[in-house]
Order: structure tokens, then C-alpha cells, then sequence
């Protein structure tokens, strides 16, 4: 059976990289979808990918919009009738030149809210054996918040709307002005990051309980530091930063392992490595 894979945040950065590492590691029956906010980015981008093995195709994505997201579950279902390998890459950016407070709600709503809506439309149509990846940093380990904000992210015993309601209290305190006074990091990216993992380690989770047998896969994982348009702004220097296709790789051998693979499960996964939550 061909295998069907999806990346969102596709038309540059890591999500291209990875868009085009699997749609040449993939064969010539496989289909991988380069997903786009952007019709027109996402086209460029399409065009730029030239030949590949594997057939590539664009779908207009916004992961913050429900309809947009409900119409491409519904079109994989329609022309595939599941999903093997997911990259859940889509994520906003933030500037320096304005208050992380005023960023803040855009932000969670494409990090964490959309990534959480992804999940939710494609979790039925995952295959066995299937892997699902979402992109979060090492930023995103639990013992980066003090420890009386962990149980807001307890991952043995909330759901995946408890980490919803979670992300939802953090905006509320950042836009109030009291996120410092309770005690959360003055980067939105670290609450960010940690509610994506938390989010990946509920759903696999869930995921194990509802299809012991299925064989999927799901993780968050961290590409390290890369030479990205976004990444930039933030680092003084990037002598040691990776291109895209480099974070890509073992990203892509995460997504490729093969169907008798049975970890790793619901971690936090860097350069192939499993990083502690806590």
C-alpha cells in the first residue's frame, strides 16, 4: 500500500527540508503533502522542491482555523483512507520589537492549539504503524517551569483539553500582565514548547490504550538549533547552527522507522535521543 505522508509549515525552514527529505526517501508510489498557509508561498515552494521520488503534493493549510483543518482530514480520508507519517511543523513567530504579551495568543494558537487541532482531525485516520512527529524544542522539558506550575501539565493524569486549558490560563496571565508574579518563564517559547510536549505524551497515551496493537508512534521532537529566517533575530551568532536539511535527518529517520519499531513512544526526542521530561 502506498504511504501517505503530511508536513505542515512546509513552504520554507525545517518544514521544507523535511518535505523534501521524506518525499526522496519515500518511493515513487508514496505520497507526501507540502501544507501551506500561504497558497502562493506554498506553491513556490512546491515548484522549488523539483523532481522527487516519492509524488508531492500542495494543500492549503491553517492549523488555527477548524474548517481549514476539518477539510484536509476530509480529503485524505477521501482520496487515501488514512495517514502514515505526520510532521506537525506549523508554528508562529515572535519579534523583539514588540511586547511578548501582544504575541503571545497568536502564538499558542498555531503552536499549541493548532498542533492539538491537527492531532485531534488526523488521529482516526492514522494507519498501523504510523508515525507522528510534532516539532518542539528542548525548551519543552517540564523541569524548565518551577515546580508549583507542574501539575498544569501533568501528563500521567490530565487530557488533552486539560493541556488546552493550560496554555489558555498562561495567555490570560500573560496579557493581564501577571504571568511573571506567578511564576511563568519570561519566554513565551518555553511554555509553549513544554504544552506541545505534554500534548504528544498525552496523545500517545491515549493513543496506546485505545489501539494496543496499532504500532504507531508518536513523539515531539527537537531539531536543534537551525539556520532559519526564525531562529536569526534570536541568537547573537549561528556559526554553530544547522541548516534545515541537517535538522531534517534524523527527524525524518524518527518518521521512517520501520513497523516492528516499538519505541520511541511519547518522549521528547533529539538528534535520535530521548530527552528527560523532568
Amino acid at each position: 500500500m502506498s504511504k501517505v505522508a503530511i508536513v505542515t509549515g512546509a513552504n520554507q525552514g525545517l518544514g521544507f527540508a523535511l518535505t523534501k527529505g521524506l518525499a526522496n526517501r519515500l518511493t515513487a508510489d508514496d505520497f507526501v503533502y507540502l501544507t501551506a498557509r500561504s497558497e502562493e508561498r506554498g506553491r513556490a515552494a512546491l515548484q522549488s522542491l523539483g523532481k522527487t521520488r516519492a509524488q508531492v503534493e500542495f494543500a492549503q493549510l491553517d492549523v488555527t482555523d477548524p474548517g481549514s483543518v476539518t477539510e484536509l482530514a476530509t480529503h485524505l480520508k477521501a482520496q487515501h483512507g488514512g495517514v502514515d507519517i505526520v510532521a506537525s511543523n506549523a508554528a508562529a513567530r515572535i519579534t523583539k520589537d514588540r511586547p511578548q504579551s501582544e504575541q503571545v495568543q497568536a502564538f499558542i494558537a498555531t503552536n499549541n492549539h493548532g498542533s492539538r487541532a491537527m492531532y485531534g482531525a488526523l488521529a482516526d485516520l492514522l494507519r498501523p504503524n504510523a508515525r507522528y512527529v510534532m516539532v518542539a524544542s528542548s525548551f519543552g522539558q517540564l523541569r524548565n517551569l518551577p515546580p508549583h506550575l507542574h501539575p498544569l501539565f501533568d501528563t500521567d493524569a490530565m487530557s488533552l483539553d486539560d493541556i488546552e486549558a493550560s496554555m489558555d490560563r498562561y495567555v490570560n496571565a500573560m496579557e493581564a500582565g501577571t504571568a511573571e508574579k506567578e511564576g511563568w518563564p519570561g519566554w513565551i517559547n518555553i511554555p509553549s514548547k513544554i504544552g506541545q510536549v505534554a500534548t504528544a505524551r498525552i496523545a500517545a497515551r491515549d493513543l496506546a490504550r485505545i489501539r494496543p496493537n496499532g504500532g504507531i508512534l508518536i513523539n515531539a521532537v527537537c531539531p536543534g538549533l537551525l539556520d532559519t529566517e526564525a531562529s536569526r533575530p534570536w541568537f547573537d551568532s549561528m556559526e554553530n547552527a544547522m541548516s534545515p536539511d541537517e535538522g531534517a535527518a534524523p527527524i525524518i529517520d524518527l518518521l521512517l522507522a520501520p513497523a516492528n519499531a516499538s519505541q520511541p513512544s511519547g518522549q521528547l526526542v533529539r538528534f535520535g535521543r530521548v530527552l528527560p521530561w523532568m
